[in-house]
């Protein structure tokens, strides 16, 4: 279970922080501060920082993304630490 929150967290976690992070790049060209673009700036860079937002929904669906990634992660890892537990006692028997 803890594999699982982690690995969920960091997912979803990276994805907000991108978000936030590609937010605050686009309101760099907001030069009035009135949440629209017109005018002076609209610009080739305030265009690719438009993109950069608006164009990615792995972010958007990072919650079901990290949801399933991290649900077999910790899958593997809780098979992987049984099998080493068993392979342990094994050795200890013998």
């Amino acid at each position: 279970m803890t594999i699982f929150l982690i690995v969920y967290l960091i997912i979803v976690a990276t994805a907000t922080y991108n978000d936030i992070y590609y937010q605050w790049d686009l309101n760099k060209y907001d030069l009035d501060k009135d949440g629209f673009f017109g005018g002076q700036e609209i610009t080739k860079e305030q265009g690719e920082a438009m993109q950069r937002l608006t164009n990615d929904v792995g972010r958007n669906f990072s919650f079901i993304t990290g949801f399933v990634v991290a649900g077999f992660t910790s899958t593997i890892v809780y098979f992987v630490g049984r099998l080493l537990l068993n392979l342990k006692k094994d050795k200890n028997h013998t």
